[in-house]
């Protein structure tokens, strides 16, 4: 018996399943906080550079002395002597010779009047150093990559519980030194352990939870995730400056590592019996009587796909998702908004998927997205609401790709790879997130070109998706050979219809997979070493 149908057999979704959804979904509204954070605690407001005097030494109003010092629009440079010139009525005309600048050698002034305290403001992010700010989201994007890793292998030799409710105390505690943290090292460090533990939550499945209900919880947790980010809104609002802010969306997590305590005790007691129930009667088999795993045979070449549109995706949602000040409009508003589309978005991804197919929402969501990205660097920056909207749609767009990828990745691979496919995709993905904010640097040498190199990413990864082949009611592959004779180069099925039936007795000499001997019709296990019938597919037992 397997686990799903031991669940069934006991009462399926019960009041044990519906509490840890609702357990699980709570760390998961302020998840968003820290993935999407530096929208709010690296903000960068106008500034300029400080200037020499103070405006009571001079007798000079305050503007009039900013006048003389620094040049209009000037945000690093300023004047080596003052140019008293340009009090004069016609001290705005241009002069022959325009007078000499330097650096900005004691610092920078800084417009607090919607972000009083920002990590730009307080370690002076500008100019020379801007590049800085995007350095410390790629670290906590890098620390995602690498606790993916770390807590992955940890979480299948420790177990669930014990990772899940480190990964909550790791997360609260990292979060709350980053608050404290005194100069930008310490905080980035801080940030990438943060993001190491943020990956670890991620990698909790609901295995406990019956098959026939993870699709609807799976939906409900992408929601949460969405609520989340309306959540982020209203809280960087309440909480204008940076520290407060870091500290208030990593306390609660302490609240979670208290109660995860609670429930997961009891759910590893269980877990812990239900292994014993389904554990080996045989030598040589694993739990339900499944083979022992065999060395994991090398991706077939068409399958390195799939992780390209994960980088794509990944790459250009974070790089729309992390530069709402671009767009030259209330950041709370954008926020809200960019969290909005999200809702009809994953509903329509939902849609097609089920009654379109995988290919073309895959492809369909990339391209459009792409397009979206790239005509906003058409519009002018004055028509705000325009390039606000064309934003608004390629995210929608890339959160449908989102909802999507996971789906089509995990059944374009065969059984005997699809853990190492579906690995290589995530990492594809994270690395993806780490690349988005250092593609904006690119800005430096042309202002439109980290724009160009976000929507051009995901249009490519759409065309090459159109030569995908089609998963939609058909059978999960279980073997290379099953996925190199099902498709062709254009991703059409060879032979049969799309029912999801596997091949037949010439299909499979055509492929020469040895044909299997006739099977005994008694299923218990030979424990004289006869020929016994094999064990159903993990995606049928379930």
């Amino acid at each position: 018996m397997a686990f799903a149908d031991l669940l069934e057999h006991v009462g399926g979704m019960g009041r044990f399943q519906v509490a840890s959804v609702v357990l699980l979904a709570l760390p998961v509204l302020m998840m968003a906080s820290h993935n999407l954070l530096q929208n709010f605690t690296a903000a960068t407001s106008d500034h300029h550079c400080r200037l020499r005097w103070e405006a009571n030494a001079t007798g000079l109003d305050p503007q009039d002395l900013l006048r003389v010092s620094v040049p209009r629009g000037e945000q690093c440079r300023r004047f080596v002597t003052p140019q008293w010139w340009l009090l004069e009525a016609n001290g705005s005309a241009t002069n022959t010779t325009w007078p000499e600048t330097e650096p900005c050698h004691d610092g920078w002034t800084y417009d607090r009047s919607v972000f009083t305290s920002t990590i730009v403001s307080e370690w002076d992010l500008v100019c020379s150093s801007r590049g800085l700010k995007q350095l410390a989201q790629s670290l906590y994007m890098a620390g995602v990559l690498v606790g993916g890793i770390v807590f992955g292998g940890l979480s299948d030799r420790f177990g669930r519980r014990s990772l899940l409710t480190w990964c909550y105390l790791q997360m609260g505690a990292m979060g709350t030194c980053s608050s404290f943290a005194p100069t930008f090292t310490v905080y980035c460090l801080f940030r990438f352990l943060t993001g190491m533990a943020f990956s670890g939550i991620v990698l909790n499945t609901l295995e406990w939870m019956p098959t026939r209900t993870r699709a609807l919880v799976g939906t409900f947790m992408g929601y949460c995730y969405t609520l989340g980010q309306f959540l982020l809104a209203g809280v960087s609002y309440a909480v204008p400056a940076w520290r407060w802010l870091q500290l208030t969306v990593s306390l609660p997590f302490f609240c979670f590592f208290l109660y995860s305590w609670i429930w997961v005790t009891g759910a590893l007691l269980a877990h812990t019996l239900a292994t014993d129930l389904l554990a080996p009667s045989h030598p040589g088999q694993g739990v339900r009587g499944d083979p022992l795993p065999h060395p994991t045979p090398p991706l077939p070449t068409g399958e390195i796909c799939p992780p390209s549109f994960r980088f794509s995706t990944s790459f250009a949602y974070y790089g729309l998702a992390m530069d709402l000040q671009n767009f030259d409009f209330n950041i709370y508003v954008i926020q809200l908004v960019f969290g909005a589309v999200d809702i009809p978005a994953k509903l329509v991804s939902i849609l097609t998927i089920t009654f379109v197919g995988r290919r073309f929402t895959q492809s369909f969501a990339l391209i459009l997205a792409g397009l979206a990205i790239l005509a906003n660097i058409l519009v002018p920056r004055d028509l705000r609401t325009l390039r606000t909207a064309l934003a608004v749609f390629g995210k929608g767009c890339l959160a449908a790709s989102f909802n999507c990828v996971f789906l089509y990745t995990g059944e374009l691979y065969p059984t005997v790879i699809r853990q190492t496919g579906m690995g290589l995709a995530n990492t594809m993905a994270r690395l993806g997130s780490i690349t988005a904010p250092l593609v904006k640097m690119a800005g430096e040498v042309f202002p439109a070109l980290p724009f160009i190199i976000y929507g051009v990413a995901p249009v490519v990864s759409g065309l090459v998706a159109i030569f995908l082949p089609e998963t939609r009611d058909t059978a999960l592959p279980e073997t290379v050979e099953e996925v190199e004779g099902r498709w062709d180069w254009r991703g059409w099925r060879r032979r049969g219809g799309t029912d999801g039936t596997r091949p037949q007795k010439d299909e499979a000499q055509h492929l020469q997979v040895p044909l299997q001997p006739p099977q005994p019709s008694n299923t218990t296990a030979d424990h004289s070493g006869g020929p016994q019938n094999p064990p159903k597919p993990p995606h049928l037992q379930q």
